[in-house]
């Protein structure tokens, strides 16, 4: 009976501390903690890990090695890529050196005149021996040989003149125009796999800190998968919890004062978020003494030196009230 009657005595002590809208202490500050936005920073393809440049809280610049990835299959397909580049440029070169050349069509045409002599010699002879061969004074064998060698001849001129036309006909600048094309999209190849290799090693995007390690090198990461996570400064917030009665003073882009235990003083922030729904609402039907339950999150980004305090850092937060726009001067 006792137990009971000290609950209902210390039912309206709880209201009272709610309806001071959840202050510190009934000092006005709101108690929160401090977070981070953290980017979770992977590589491109999956491999594994060859080299970890950095460890857990080291400071990095944006453009600093963070780590690197093995790149054996890249390695590969870049050689058979090289290789198969060289033996196009070495197939273009060899189109480039049989292409004939108006001197190789004129040492052509003068062997297509040689074989028209030798052809109207050969005819001639023909002749002369079909005659003699006519009237008995030349004998059949002698004949024949004329016929042979008027045959050749007329085969030879038939050669030359198929020379001198495939030595004219346009294919071969055709061949070399494809395989100049074909070199082309080899190089523009190489580059891709060029530009893989580079992007397996892994660079900071930004300024920060490194707050974990979840690959050590040797191990194998997933492509997408966080090797590491990296905080910068400006992703540094204070999360608190406004009531409902003290909503109205909580804009975006206000200051707010940061305070916690051993902390300097004047640390300060700015409002970037402030929820449009309730939190840890009671199953009931609000009433005025009820609704002073309600808490909305609210967060602020950290500014300047407020930078520096460490992620679950409890803190206090106070609103300002000097009426300065996100942009006025510090309080």
């Amino acid at each position: 009976m006792r137990r009971w009657l000290l609950l209902v005595a210390l039912i309206p002590a709880a209201l009272a501390l709610w309806r001071m809208g959840g202050d510190a202490n009934g000092s006005g500050a709101f108690l929160g903690y401090v977070e981070g936005e953290l980017l979770y920073i992977g590589p491109v393809e999956g491999e594994r890990l060859a080299r970890l440049d950095v460890e857990a809280g080291k400071a990095v610049a944006a453009g600093d090695p963070l780590f690197a990835m093995a790149t054996p299959v890249l390695d590969r397909q870049r050689a058979e890529a090289a290789a198969r580049l060289g033996q196009m440029q070495a197939q273009l070169e060899n189109l480039r050196a049989s292409m004939n050349r108006p001197q190789q069509i004129a040492v052509l045409q003068a062997a297509l005149d040689r074989a028209r002599v030798a052809l109207a010699f050969s005819a001639a002879e023909y002749e002369r021996k079909r005659i003699l061969y006519s009237h008995g004074n030349a004998p059949r064998s002698a004949l024949d040989q004329a016929v042979m060698a008027q045959g050749r001849d007329k085969a030879a001129l038939a050669e030359a003149e198929r020379q001198i036309e495939v030595a004219r006909m346009p294919s071969r600048n055709q061949e070399i125009v494809a395989a100049e094309a074909a070199i082309v999209a080899a190089g523009a190849q190489i580059e891709q796999i060029d530009t893989r290799i580079a992007r397996q090693r892994v660079a900071a995007p930004a300024a920060g800190v490194v707050q974990d390690i979840f690959f050590r090198a040797g191990e194998m990461v997933a492509a997408g998968q966080p090797a590491l996570s990296l905080l910068p400064p400006e992703n540094r917030k204070a999360r608190f919890y406004v009531p409902q009665a003290r909503l109205v003073e909580a804009r975006l882009g206000a200051r707010v004062a940061v305070a916690c235990d051993g902390c300097e003083k004047g640390l300060w922030g700015r409002i970037s978020f402030i929820a449009q729904r309730e939190e840890y609402t009671p199953p009931v039907i609000f009433s005025d003494q009820e609704r002073a339950k309600l808490v909305f999150k609210v967060e602020a980004r950290l500014e300047e030196k407020a930078r520096e305090l460490p992620l679950g850092l409890p803190v206090q937060i106070r609103f300002s009230h000097l009426g300065l726009s996100a942009e006025g001067a510090a309080p």
